[in-house]
Order: structure tokens, then C-alpha cells, then sequence
């Protein structure tokens, strides 16, 4: 198929692409990579009347370590973060975790910011972005505002934009000393969505895992200093309050199972990393 028929800008400033917004709300959708839009517009799943496109302003294309949080601009490619040199030590678990997202090719055209818009329940970047206690910064010709990534998400693909609003970045808090970072995913292919997907921080006092690919968007768990078959039956139990449905990738049980076994596995990895 071939999309319908919307017009085109090129904004030029951060105020352009904001006045889009509020003139056309949900009839205006920003491009960036494009990795999931133009599938989208070619199906005709979204018929926008305008696409604003922001990969040209220069200052939505950084990466920003300081003060011990990664600021990562809407115009940053997936490819860019993972090959910028700081990752692995600015925060391991991103670094676990980007490779997972698409292939090569879509990770040189797609954002990590569209990847949060999107909000696909198994992507690898809202995911680490929770399991992290990340923030999305919002902004738009009426304000600009940061949203807690637990609260951004709000269902599958749903999240707590308003119409006239764009991501203007996403913020993942650095790596800490003493803290352990690990990833783990399971999918039918390498590059597929995830059918499970674990990414835990352990602390001395606090062990925390987020599970994607389960629920209608990445849910997060803390279980303290658990171990043993106390941690099996709390992940169990996370494990069913996840809600796990059949489809034609695996069964709810399944699904259950890879709940419990990769938990544990990447807890139990995130302990032996800590710094």
C-alpha cells in the first residue's frame, strides 16, 4: 500500500516544530529515524496531515553525561549511543541492552527518543529506561515538563503525551558505584522483539527487575534482599500479576516460565556485577 496523501516540514527551530503541533495536535506526528512510522503510514495504521520532521536541529542530536544522569536528544540514533565511547561505563545496562534493538540497519536510521514514543511493551529502550528510573522530557509552546518513565508509559503503545507535545529527550540515570547492571532477552530471532526481556539494578539493599514483552508495557518489581526460594516464589508471583496471553509467539505459560528463569538469571548477574 501507499500512504496517504499529508504535507512535509522540515522544521528548522525547536518553535517550528512546536507550532506544528499545537496548530494540527493529533493530526501532526514528528519524524525522526522513521523505522516505525513509514510502515505505518504505508499501511495506512496513521494518516497524518503533516509530518514534522526534527533531525536537523542541532541541538536535539546530543548526548549529554553530567551530573550523573545521560541525556539523550530526539535526534539521536540508536547506532550513535551505542557506539559513543562513554557507554559501557556511563551505564552498563544500556550497553547490554542496545545491541538487542532491531538490526544494524534500523539502528542507523531509528532514535532512541522514537523508540520511547512509540512504546512498544517489548522494546528494549522503554524497558531499560524504566528499569533504570529514567525520565522523558516533554516540551511544547505551552511548557516544557519531565515525566517519570512508570508514568510515561501508561498501556500498549499509550503513553502521557498530550497532542501538541514532543519528546525533546530521554534522561537514564548513570551508573553508580556499587550498583550492578545486567540484560537478558529472549526472542524467536536476534533483532526480533523481545518475547521476554529482563534488566536488572542491584544495590546492598535493593534488588530491582523490569520485565518487558509480558504486559501491555514494561513493568518493574523490587524485591529487596531476597534469595533463595524466597526470590523464586516473589518472581513467581510476579510472574502471574504480569497477566500472560497466548499468541502466536508463546504460550502465557511460557512466557511465565522465561519470567522465572531469566529473572532469577539476571538478578543473579547483576549481583556479581556490582561495582
Amino acid at each position: 500500500m501507499k500512504p496517504a496523501r499529508f504535507d512535509y516540514l522540515r522544521a528548522e527551530t525547536l518553535a517550528e516544530a512546536h507550532a506544528a503541533l499545537a496548530e494540527d495536535g493529533n493530526d501532526a506526528r514528528i519524524i525522526a529515524g522513521g523505522q516505525t512510522l513509514m510502515p505505518m503510514l504505508s499501511m495506512r495504521l496513521a494518516r497524518p496531515k503533516v509530518l514534522v520532521d526534527i533531525m536537523h536541529l542541532p541541538q536535539l542530536r546530543k548526548i549529554a553525561n553530567s551530573n550523573n544522569a545521560i541525556r539523550v536528544g530526539a535526534a539521536v540514533r540508536q547506532a550513535e549511543l551505542l557506539n559513543w565511547p562513554e557507554l559501557a561505563t556511563a551505564q552498563p545496562l544500556l550497553a547490554a541492552a542496545l545491541p538487542w534493538v532491531g538490526h544494524p540497519q534500523t539502528r542507523n536510521r531509528g532514535t532512541i527518543c522514537g523508540s520511547a514514543a512509540h512504546a512498544d511493551p517489548s522494546a528494549e529502550i522503554p524497558l531499560s529506561l524504566i528499569a533504570l528510573g529514567g525520565t522523558v522530557e516533554l516540551s511544547s509552546r505551552r511548557k516544557h515538563r519531565s515525566v517519570a518513565a512508570e508514568d510515561f508509559f501508561t498501556g500498549m503503545m499509550s503513553t502521557a503525551r498530550s497532542e501538541d507535545e514532543m519528546i525533546e529527550a530521554v534522561t537514564f540515570p548513570a551508573a553508580r558505584r556499587g550498583h550492578g547492571y545486567a540484560f537478558n532477552e529472549f526472542g524467536r530471532r536476534h533483532g526480533d522483539f523481545a518475547i521476554v526481556a529482563c534488566a536488572a539494578v542491584v544495590t546492598d539493599k535493593e534488588t530491582r527487575l523490569a520485565i518487558g514483552g509480558v504486559a501491555d508495557r514494561p513493568s518493574v518489581r523490587e524485591f529487596g534482599t531476597l534469595d533463595g526460594s524466597a526470590l523464586d516464589d516473589a518472581l513467581n508471583d510476579f510472574a502471574f500479576d504480569l497477566d500472560a496471553r497466548d499468541d502466536l509467539h508463546a504460550t502465557a505459560r511460557y512466557r511465565r516460565e522465561l519470567v522465572r528463569r531469566m529473572g532469577r538469571a539476571t538478578i543473579e548477574e547483576a549481583r556479581q556485577c556490582r561495582a
